[in-house]
């Protein structure tokens, strides 16, 4: 082995795991550990951060450094790197320019095999109707790292979007928030945090913070309801904090083939019944809703309850009636 090829094989193993011990190290690259400690000062040299841990077992662990050295990768990282690259051109971020200049970088420095796996895989990422706006990097950013901090977050709020006449508030107090998680929610960013002025947990869009600085005192971070930030998310978009469940399920029976029925339930249970019918146990964030999303089969049901979805059911034919006998004919006149 050449002492080039020794060197990237080296980085390679310092990018798999934190620590190190020398010895195994050396073993691995079938080396002496003389070797192993010249082998690292070149790439030191070459302005990789590598430190030397002590004990029994000391070692080499490869740090962050100032500035960003050249990364090694297996072909299944850069496979992996480049479609998710394709990805953050939808991420609504800010990030996009940024994406796939790095796309075209990686790109041009694969192995013609690895392109051909990439090619072979015709990716186009559409940002998909419902994404919210973007988001500003920089607001991003600041987020993210008040919520690694754990410090508090002061901000202004525009309730009803940037667009909206005025934005925030300004003149009002800024909100101060214990932020402790920032994730994505059907293409639109969110904060996850612990309202200090109402004691409670709330989620706010970040396209409408507009944080102030600086951050408040650090603190101690809180359980969510439900344990972790997907089954809060969840079940605060749902109607049914602290749990992943809808608050409002019931079943019917569909007088349509389960093939027919199973694309357009969801998250729902489908069951296949004898004559060609279909049983449909699902949920929704009110029974009103659950009765509606049901009647988009064009077929006869059978409600098995509870007793509130055949309320549901009775409510929305009688509104159904009597907007079909308030009606206008298309060949009447004005009404007088």
């Amino acid at each position: 082995m050449t002492t080039s090829s020794r060197l990237l094989a080296l980085l390679g193993l310092l990018q798999r795991r934190r620590d190190w011990p020398g010895e195994v190290l050396a073993q691995r690259l079938g080396v002496s550990s003389r070797t192993v400690r010249r082998d690292i000062d070149r790439l030191r040299a070459l302005g990789y951060r590598i430190e030397s841990t002590m004990g029994p077992d000391g070692g080499y662990r490869l740090d962050a450094g100032a500035a960003l050295p050249p990364l090694l990768f297996d072909d299944q990282q850069a496979v992996a790197l480049a479609v998710a690259l394709q990805l953050a051109t939808t991420a609504g971020a800010g990030i996009e320019d940024g994406a796939l200049r790095a796309l075209a970088t990686l790109r041009q420095v694969m192995p013609s095999r690895l392109r051909h796996q990439i090619d072979a895989v015709p990716l186009t990422a559409v940002r998909p109707p419902e994404s919210g706006p973007d988001v500003d990097a920089g607001v991003l950013t600041s987020v993210g790292a008040a919520v690694r901090a754990r410090e508090v977050l002061r901000f202004d709020y525009s309730p009803g979007g940037p667009s909206a006449e005025g934005g925030a508030d300004r003149a009002a107090p800024p909100r101060r928030v214990e932020p402790h998680h920032l994730t994505t929610w059907r293409g639109r960013w969110y904060l996850v945090g612990w309202d200090l002025d109402h004691a409670g947990w709330r989620t706010y869009r970040v396209d409408r913070m507009h944080p102030r600085v600086p951050t408040g005192p650090r603190f101690a971070p809180r359980e969510l309801p439900g344990g972790d930030v997907a089954t809060f998310l969840i079940g605060r978009f749902r109607g049914a904090e602290g749990t992943t469940q809808w608050p409002c399920r019931g079943a019917v029976v569909v007088h349509l083939p389960a093939a027919e029925v199973r694309p357009y339930v969801g998250d729902g249970v489908v069951e296949v019944l004898d004559g060609g019918r279909t049983r449909v146990s699902t949920g929704s964030w009110s029974w009103t809703g659950l009765a509606a999303s049901l009647l988009r089969f064009d077929a006869d049901l059978e409600v098995l309850g509870p007793p509130e979805l055949v309320d549901a059911f009775a409510r929305i034919a009688a509104r159904s009636a009597s907007a079909a006998a308030t009606a206008r004919a298309p060949d009447e006149g004005p009404r007088r």
